[in-house]
């Protein structure tokens, strides 16, 4: 049977994960799926551990401001992931979901982690469905279908145990982690091998079937380093929606399509839907824009996006 070949595998290959325990905490698990989504495991974990020391209760998170979970987001990307995570405690600490539908109707909490927290925390029967998962069905079954959700949700509902909910929802996105990696798949060592039509067509890596990506635009503009004669720097906070919403930035021109870029040093980024190239330039007037003043060493405490410590570094070395 599917579900216990894959529990008995999990047994005794599962990695010790500081969200993983015996006893289940809502909060934990909610915590570390929303830093998971598009972030490796090696990434999350020092993040999840910091929040936890500082918020150790989805109250004592609700409770903070907004700057200050900014502030402990940066280098994890997304950002309105940590905007969505803010509001949504706030909703947590009064009353916390246990079903797959009401989960969803908090900010951040989408189909798959919203299944996620149900299976995991509250032991529901819900099919979570995420990119490693994707990855195993579709291989297993070799779907034909570049982007197999529904179908591969519809097939895992077939599968999943009567007990232990949680945990085959864990060993299967575990499955994928460590054996049906996205290249070089460790066939030898997956409890489904003889079962696994891919593997039996010689066609592993060719699941799931890969949809052309798209040529990202790019997008320019210009930054401004703005200092003081006491070599404060001159920050502002972007609007509270959108990308990078709510975070600190150096006053930058419009973000266009159209190149109007000079002679000065240059940095270049990617953000998921568009390439970013800044030319950053100094500028002596301080009255052209509205800011607060912040001297370098105190830039730590403000919540900055890696664009930015890019372009303030190449700043305050270049310039």
């Amino acid at each position: 049977m599917f579900s216990e070949r894959l529990l008995t595998w999990y047994e005794t290959a599962q990695r010790d994960l500081p969200w993983r325990s015996k006893i289940k905490n809502p909060y934990h698990t909610w915590l570390s799926e929303i830093m998971l989504q598009q972030t490796t495991v090696a990434t999350v974990i020092p993040y999840f551990k910091k929040f936890l020391q500082k918020w150790p209760t989805v109250e004592a998170l609700g409770k903070a401001s907004l700057d200050d979970v900014l502030v402990e987001w940066q280098g994890l990307g997304y950002y309105s992931r940590a905007r969505n995570l803010h509001k949504c405690a706030q909703s947590l600490a009064k009353e916390f979901p246990t079903t797959e539908e009401d989960l969803t109707k908090l900010p951040g909490i989408g189909p798959y982690t919203a299944a996620a927290i149900a299976s995991i925390a509250f032991g529901q029967s819900a099919a979570a469905v995420d990119g490693n998962v994707i990855r195993v069905m579709s291989r297993y079954y070799a779907l034909p279908t570049p982007k197999p959700i529904g179908e591969v949700k519809n097939r895992l509902i077939t599968l999943l145990p009567q007990k232990r909910c949680g945990d085959f929802t864990e060993a299967l996105m575990e499955l994928g982690a460590l054996v049906c990696t996205p290249k070089t798949p460790f066939c030898q060592e997956c409890p489904f091998q003889r079962d696994c039509t891919a593997y039996r067509l010689g066609e592993v890596e060719n699941f799931p079937v890969k949809v052309q990506k798209q040529k990202l635009p790019t997008r320019y503009a210009t930054a401004f380093m703005i200092r003081r004669e006491d070599g404060a720097l001159l920050l502002r906070k972007r609007p509270p929606h959108g990308l990078l919403g709510g975070m600190m930035e150096v006053p930058t021109t419009p973000w266009e399509e159209n190149r109007k870029l000079g002679g000065g040093p240059t940095i270049r980024h990617t953000f998921t839907h568009f390439h970013f190239e800044v030319e950053v330039s100094a500028l002596s007037d301080t009255g052209l824009f509205e800011g607060i003043w912040v001297h370098p060493e105190e830039l730590k405490n403000y919540a900055l996006p890696t664009v930015m410590k890019k372009i303030i570094k190449v700043g305050l070395k270049a310039l």
